[in-house]
């Protein structure tokens, strides 16, 4: 869980041009997409041109996640053979409404699964979704599940609240990374920044992008501030010292500090260890 997953970037599987881009930019993870980004004439080439950019290579350490067609559709089974055999650690799997979803691609491949969050039913059925043994992270489809829901667009997503909070609670009760929905208006940094502060406040992971100027703003947001990481350690040292004279209890800043808060301290450590190492293997 200390991996870094701050910024999470689709691109489109049958565009050279944006996946040799997308070996420089400092993302976290890239969602090679196949399903949305990529028109229905242009699938079969999408699958091969994306194979061969990854077969070579020069990701990085970023976590490589290939977005197939739902195998509703024409394409998906095709997809899925293809995700299998490609240089990727995940395939992400969209409009995932129940466990027998991730079954049904769970018998063509055998790489990790992460599943779209997006219906409703996926929404409901988020648990048992997120228990399934090879689901890995749950990525959230906001403007799909905005549409299903019929809400109107705010900027403090009130509509979609419970939703996204009922994915985060199924994702933490299973230990999955959960990744928030992406922001459309790629060029309002304020209200990217304001939505990425949300849902890191909520406890998400990261923010899904469908801009590469959007990646700073997201990588800052998901990763501790100085403060945080000042306040981590001055709360291990105080414990430290507290139990070394028999005391169950620390008091930093004038507030209380108990195992509970060292424990959050330790993940805030090693998080930023965490980052400081993917960026310097990218």
């Amino acid at each position: 869980m200390s991996r870094p997953h701050r910024s999470a970037l689709y691109i489109p599987g049958s565009k050279p041009r944006a996946l040799d881009k997308a070996r420089g930019l400092p993302v976290d993870v890239i969602l090679f997409d196949l399903e949305d980004a990529v028109t229905p004439d242009e699938k079969p080439a999408a699958r091969a041109t994306l194979a061969e950019e990854l077969a070579t290579g020069g990701y990085g350490a970023r976590l490589r996640l290939v977005r197939i067609n739902g195998l509703d559709t024409p394409w998906g089974a095709e997809d899925a053979a293809a995700a299998h055999a490609m240089e990727c650690d995940a395939v992400l799997l969209p409009k995932v409404n129940g466990p027998a979803d991730v079954d049904a691609l769970a018998g063509l491949t055998s790489k990790p699964v992460w599943a779209m969050i997006e219906t409703p039913l996926g929404i409901l059925n988020a648990r048992e979704i997120a228990a399934h043994p090879q689901i890995d992270g749950f990525v959230l489809g906001t403007n799909d599940l905005a549409k299903d829901l019929n809400t109107r667009s705010r900027a403090d997503r009130e509509p979609l609240l419970t939703a996204l909070q009922l994915s985060l609670l199924a994702a933490r009760a299973h230990g999955v990374i959960a990744i928030d929905g992406v922001y459309n208006a790629f060029k309002d940094e304020e209200g990217f920044r304001a939505e990425c502060e949300q849902g890191r406040d909520m406890g998400f992971d990261g923010k899904s992008l469908i801009h590469p100027a959007q990646v700073a703003i997201a990588n800052a947001a998901f990763a501790p501030t100085e403060a945080e990481i000042d306040l981590a350690r001055r709360q291990i040292a105080a414990f430290d010292a507290a139990q070394a004279e028999g005391q169950g209890v620390a008091v930093v800043d004038g507030k209380i500090v108990e195992n509970l808060h060292i424990e959050t301290a330790r993940a805030t450590l090693a998080k930023a260890d965490a980052i400081k190492k993917l960026e310097a293997d990218t």
